[in-house]
């Protein structure tokens, strides 16, 4: 079975929904326009319940089925990113500096087709509690959500959502068990010496060179202090340093990212970065203070969940269509609080050959939006069928 027949009907109607939010990005958690278009939708197909305000701009909207049952939650995320959109599409971005650029736009979309289709066949048991979630790019507005508890206001026993990839064929569906997204922490190291004249160097304490130091002596906790089995990431991306050729200045910075699976992994990348800035520092003698901020934990899905998935998703796509050990991906998400609550899965579905997630050019495919659609309601009906 492919694309349900009923929400291949109002495909065309997905598209105009989906255009609109792209031509109208909101950031973080303050998608108040967002929320307000999803909330008009949602009413107009005559959803049970809709409660707003959730992690701010975020919104629960509640569908009951018939008879008794469990509750199923699905998730699509709401917010754009802070980019200037280079598509030219007639569809895009009238808010300059912002843009869709990781479909979220097609995200919601899915949702609201899946939610038109639920509400008008109401063909399963119990419960669908659809969570339209603002800040998953900055925010963290699933950590909001559950921090609100919404887990449990809802009394939501499973989790489900997706996420557009470019690359793949429009229709496919890409996940494993277990770990599939990394945890992101960030670091910086601000680093103090004594800038100078830059004839003079021995008369300075050089934060530009304990900075290449630094930067250099990072990578060697992935070369020589882990297991090359586990998967690490440690990439520094930012140095600011100087405002002129002949000036050594006084301070340095330095950013970077972290991605681990592991706690373990994790706990040790922490320890030896601090050890490693601590010493640099004395040998270049400088000052250096290192800030290590935890961020979105490890995105695991359940196997059970998962296996359950798969084989929902081959309803959709065929079993050629599905590949059930993608393997992970360094990313991150922070649909993983979520996961950490109740159990679950996190699936890829193609975008087929378009610019990858985060790119000016980047655009969601609309013919993407029906599979994803008919993904979730038939994940509704399989999981509590009348």
């Amino acid at each position: 079975m492919p694309v349900l027949n009923r929400i291949a009907d109002f495909a065309p109607e997905m598209t105009a929904w989906r255009r609109h939010l792209h031509q109208h990005p909101e950031l973080a958690l303050d998608c108040p326009q967002t929320a307000a278009f999803v909330a008009e939708r949602l009413r107009e197909f005559g959803v049970d319940e809709i409660h707003e305000g959730l992690a701010q701009t975020g919104l629960v909207a509640i569908i009951n089925g018939q008879g008794p049952g469990p509750t199923i939650g699905l998730r699509a995320d709401m917010d754009a990113l802070p980019l200037q959109e280079i598509t030219g599409a007639d569809h895009a971005s009238t808010i300059p500096g912002r843009m869709h650029a990781c479909g979220h736009d097609g995200h919601t979309t899915m949702l609201l087709g899946a939610a038109r289709y639920l509400a008008e066949t109401r063909n399963f048991r119990g419960r669908v509690a659809l969570i339209f979630q603002p800040g998953e790019e900055h925010g963290g507005g699933a950590e909001v959500m559950v921090r609100e508890g919404v887990m449990e206001r809802f009394d939501i026993g499973q989790v489900y959502a997706l996420h557009n990839v470019p690359g793949v064929p429009v229709g496919q569906f890409h996940t494993c068990p277990g770990p599939i997204m990394a945890a992101a922490d960030t670091f910086s190291v601000q680093i103090t010496g004594r800038g100078g004249h830059g004839a003079y160097p021995h008369e300075t304490r050089d934060p530009v060179m304990a900075a290449c130091g630094i930067v250099q002596a990072l990578q060697t906790i992935v070369s020589r202090s882990h297991n090359p089995i586990d998967d690490l990431v440690l990439s520094v991306t930012q140095i600011h340093t100087g405002s002129a050729d002949n000036i050594i200045p006084n301070t340095a910075w330095i950013n970077g990212t972290v991605r681990t699976f592991d706690k373990a992994v994790q706990s040790m990348v922490r320890t030896r970065m601090a050890e490693i800035v601590a010493g640099q520092a004395t040998s270049y003698g400088v000052a250096a203070e290192l800030d290590y901020e935890l961020g979105y934990p490890p995105t695991i899905n359940d196997p059970g969940k998962t296996e359950f998935a798969v084989g929902v998703a081959s309803e959709i796509a065929g079993e050629a269509g599905v590949r059930a050990d993608a393997g992970v991906e360094m990313g991150a998400e922070d649909f993983a609080y979520m996961l950490e609550q109740r159990p679950g899965s996190y699936l890829f579905v193609g975008n087929g050959d378009t610019a990858g997630l985060h790119h000016p050019a980047y655009d969601f495919c609309d013919e993407t939006a029906p599979y994803g659609a008919s993904f979730f309601a038939r994940l509704v009906e399989r999981a509590q069928p009348l």
